[in-house]
């Protein structure tokens, strides 16, 4: 049976996180989704349209979504939902969770690979995080589960950015996008997001497509180009923030030795693993004739081999996304690995 595709919704506190679900929970889209909710969230959509006298904590909306309120663990609520739907209870074809709004998304998003059951129904497709234009700046620098929120994002939205000078929303996107170059950045308003830019983003897919920010890595190139090969950019500094998330990219037209890359990476995951949110690229290795795509989240990571290199230049790009990673040591060790 194909796994049901899940993606998790975070987002500061009074990010707009409850609008968005409530579009997705009366809308007519058309679309069968089981929205899971942390019940001491920040705003409870139940109040509004849930049915008052259920002592259920799965209900089943008019629109034909279905809203399951977790007051404990998320493995419990995954696994009641799947029997009741292996049981013809209930229907749905995807699922998004909710986390609150203080919460780290990691170990949310670790649960689909450490947890056997949840890994044999269930697969992750993307982290979505939604940012508010007007409090943003402040949470991203009082909070670092803030910061952790774009860190581990496949998909970044603006949210009430209505309420602020476009000048505003242009410095967030940038500090946004200097955190992580892969997420795309978009504006939405009042919660009425298209649900093809929330679903089926395949962020946690192995696969040789790898997204940096094109403006990224202008400035990277740019950057390289006046300060010859000192990695230190520091980007964010003329916005005033020293983010202690932060992301490089490693580039090469030279090849890796796969064995000395392997226990390199190896060795960086052990002693960084907690520190590492996302990591991504597409790999040239040494005698193969194919890509090699790899991804990770914390310790775990996945590589696979991708098509073969057609006609375009062989060339390795990596994007590692973390919190206080030291970039000279890990650029330097990259360097190190090539044959």
């Amino acid at each position: 049976m194909a796994l049901i595709p899940v993606t998790i919704l975070t987002g500061f506190l009074g990010s707009g996180k409850t609008t968005l679900l409530k579009y997705i929970l009366t809308e007519q889209h058309g679309k069968k989704i089981a929205v899971i909710e942390n019940e001491f969230g920040e705003e409870n959509i139940d109040n509004d349209i849930l049915v008052q006298d259920s002592d259920e904590n799965i209900v089943q909306m008019s629109n034909g979504c279905i809203c399951c309120t977790i007051r404990g663990d998320l493995v419990q609520a995954l696994n009641a939902l799947w029997e009741q739907r292996r049981d013809k209870k209930i229907s749905f074809e995807r699922v998004i969770i909710e986390t609150t709004g203080v919460a780290n998304p990691g170990p949310v998003a670790q649960t689909f690979f450490m947890d056997d059951d949840v890994a044999d129904h269930y697969v992750l497709d993307a982290v979505v995080t939604l940012v508010d234009a007007k409090h943003g700046q402040h949470q991203l620098s009082e909070h670092e589960e803030a910061q952790r929120q774009v860190g581990f994002a496949d998909q970044i939205f603006i949210t009430k950015a209505d309420l602020v000078s476009p000048a505003e929303v242009a410095a967030l996107r940038t500090r946004l996008m200097h955190m992580n170059p892969r997420a795309p950045i978009q504006g939405i308003s009042k919660g009425v997001v298209p649900l093809a830019d929330v679903l089926d983003l395949k962020g946690f897919n192995l696969n040789a497509k790898l997204d940096i920010d094109p403006h990224f890595l202008e400035q990277e190139d740019h950057d390289h180009a006046t300060c010859g090969h000192d990695h230190s950019h520091d980007h964010h500094g003329h916005a005033g923030h020293t983010d202690r998330i932060q992301s490089f990219v490693f580039r090469s037209d030279k090849p890796f030795d796969h064995k000395k890359l392997e226990d390199f990476l190896g060795g960086i995951l052990e002693v960084f693993g907690e520190k590492m949110l996302r990591y991504k690229g597409v790999l040239y290795v040494k005698n193969s004739n194919r890509k090699v795509v790899f991804q990770g989240v914390h310790q775990m990571m996945g590589s696979d081999l991708a098509g073969p290199w057609g006609v375009e230049p062989k060339q390795t790009r990596m994007v590692f996304i973390g919190i206080d990673l030291p970039k000279d040591t890990l650029l330097a060790g990259l360097e190190s690995c090539l044959a």
